[in-house]
């Protein structure tokens, strides 16, 4: 009896519907419920000599195919990032996933029971990853301080929701960190960082210019996302990479600490001091910001 795996792995995520499952667990998923198809494979390949050589050619399988599976079944999708793809089956549209993501503000931790997170709740995790990876002191902006003197719409994808200072001159010699000083050289970079729950194909490239938008004054913008939903996602992020330099974090929200730069992004030599300016005058956390910056140019400690 032939394993008609295709089958087999739309059964076993459509038993499961919304749980992302890795390859692996789909493949002993298989081997447990067809337990004769299984045996058949086994037997049928020479170079399968046992249970674990099978379940790794069955993971091999549902990689490969996955691309021309997907495009047989919309509800037949896949997250991305730096652990294990993710597979699960969904009714819902790529669009509605993003809506209920973005406009409830929430969603689970991936793989767990646990409760919903909120957008919110991911600024903290991404600001502790940030100074525990790259030493980068990372500050919260409220967008809602706003002064909205420009009208309605007027300060739209102005704002990142998250910045960083990153003291270049730190564990520098004394006087090192003094002939800097005098020189003018560069002591800091300023960070952007731009977050969202979720980023699949239908928002990837709406994302990423908000990110572009938010991030122009800096000399390194992020755009962070808890969750990123399929391949083609992660290429068109980096096909926009290399016109804009924006990077990409997946950030994991159950352990902020195994959270990963997925694309680093390219520095920008010089600040934009003129958008600076703008964003200061418009919201009082960009004003603390940008009075941090010029403490830490006058003293040298953030």
């Amino acid at each position: 009896m032939a394993l008609k795996l295709r089958k087999r792995v739309i059964e076993a995520l459509s038993s499961r519907p919304g749980e992302k499952l890795k390859a692996r667990e789909i493949a002993t998923w298989i081997c447990e419920k067809y337990p004769e198809e299984a045996a058949a494979k086994l037997h049928a390949s020479a170079s399968l000599k046992n249970q674990t050589d099978l379940l790794n050619q069955l993971v091999a399988e549902i990689g490969s195919c996955r691309p021309q599976w997907q495009k047989m079944h919309p509800e037949f999708r896949t997250a991305e990032g730096i652990k294990p793809r993710l597979y699960y089956w969904t009714s819902k549209s790529e669009e509605d996933e993003v809506e209920e993501a973005e406009l409830e503000g929430e969603a689970l931790l991936p793989g767990s029971d646990e409760p919903k997170i909120r957008e919110h709740d991911l600024y903290p995790m991404l600001i502790e990853f940030m100074f525990a990876e790259q030493g980068v002191h990372g500050y919260r902006i409220d967008e809602r301080k706003s002064s909205n003197s420009r009208g309605p719409g007027g300060n739209k994808w102005l704002f990142p929701d998250v910045v960083g200072i990153e003291n270049l001159t730190d564990g520098l010699d004394p006087e090192v960190v003094a002939a800097i000083r005098e020189s003018r050289d560069k002591r800091l970079r300023l960070w952007s960082f731009e977050v969202k729950i979720l980023i699949n194909r239908s928002n990837a490239r709406e994302t990423y210019f908000q990110a572009v938008s938010n991030s122009s004054w800096a000399n390194l913008g992020y755009l962070v996302a808890a969750e990123i939903e399929g391949a083609d996602t992660l290429k068109e992020l980096r096909i926009r990479y290399a016109m804009h330099g924006i990077g990409l974090i997946k950030l994991d929200a159950a352990n902020p600490a195994e959270s990963q730069i997925l694309i680093p992004a390219r520095e920008r030599h010089d600040l934009e001091w003129a958008k600076c300016s703008r964003l200061s005058r418009e919201n009082r956390d960009l004003s603390a910001f940008m009075k941090r910056v010029r403490q830490f140019f006058q003293t040298g400690d953030l």
